[in-house]
């Protein structure tokens, strides 16, 4: 899993997008977030457990045209994803505009997978997209010669009430559950979930606050980059580092503990 050297032009990566989920907790705790653990059968993180996302698709686009036109377009177009993604893989709708039950979101899960189209859905449950409720938090591309290469933007989306059904698609994961940012980085030392670099360095960011409010207003404050981890040498260790600017409490970790898919 080289790193590009300086001089070499980055893979071709593919565009996606993903959504850290925030409830809050029924037991009055800091908020939790939803996390997904993907089929060990995936070729990108399977076994992994990292926040709902996917690729963007062309359908994304023309959503973004209708809902996002005040929006950088390929901005507009990674939040109509997580919208998207969210729906599919979970059964939540979030950035939906319009009224929201367990039995529409059912719904509206069934006939986007079923069609593939999100707008299907849209139009028969009378919903449109309010995209500015997704906020931007993060943007990772890394340049790796020998894995597939995303570049992702990272949304945060906030449901309120801790009253919410998930259900797993039986295809790209297989467990759903809920854990704050803290539980989360428990389980995962204690060797409960595997999580892969960029989902570890985001649990930590996510850890420093308490709830939805908080995190939205430090990534209203922080401005978007674009994140790509390098290999460095310290006191004779490799590391995976990100740029210390980037608004994360850790900057990497020793290169043999950390996963990259």
């Amino acid at each position: 899993m080289d790193d590009l050297g300086d001089n070499e032009a980055p893979p071709t990566a593919t565009p996606a997008a993903t959504v850290v989920v925030f409830r809050r907790d029924p037991a009055g705790g800091p908020a939790q977030i939803l996390m997904v653990e993907r089929s060990s059968e995936m070729r990108f993180a399977g076994g992994a457990t990292v926040f709902p996302g996917g690729k963007i698709d062309p359908d994304d686009h023309d959503l973004a045209r209708r809902y996002g036109s005040h929006l950088d377009p390929d901005d507009a177009a990674a939040r109509v994803a997580a919208v998207r993604e969210s729906l599919e893989e979970t059964g939540l709708a979030v950035g939906i505009a319009g009224e929201v039950t367990a039995e529409t979101a059912a719904q509206a899960r069934r006939i986007a997978i079923s069609s593939g189209r999100l707008a299907d859905a849209l139009d028969a449950l009378g919903w449109t997209l309010d995209l500015d409720r997704l906020v931007p938090w993060a943007r990772w591309w890394p340049r790796h010669r020998h894995i597939r290469v995303f570049d992702t933007r990272f949304y945060l989306a906030d449901l309120g009430t801790g009253a919410v059904d998930i259900t797993v698609d039986a295809t790209e994961n297989h467990h759903l559950f809920w854990a704050s940012a803290q539980e989360a980085l428990r389980l995962a030392d204690e060797g409960a979930i595997k999580v892969i670099f960029p989902t570890r360095r985001n649990l930590e960011r996510l850890a420093a606050y308490p709830d939805f409010e908080a995190a939205r207003a430090h990534a209203l404050a922080t401005p978007v980059s674009i994140i790509t981890p390098r290999v460095e040498v310290r006191d004779g260790v490799k590391w995976l580092t990100i740029p210390v600017e980037a608004g994360y409490p850790y900057d990497g970790e020793p290169l043999e503990q950390a996963s990259r898919a």
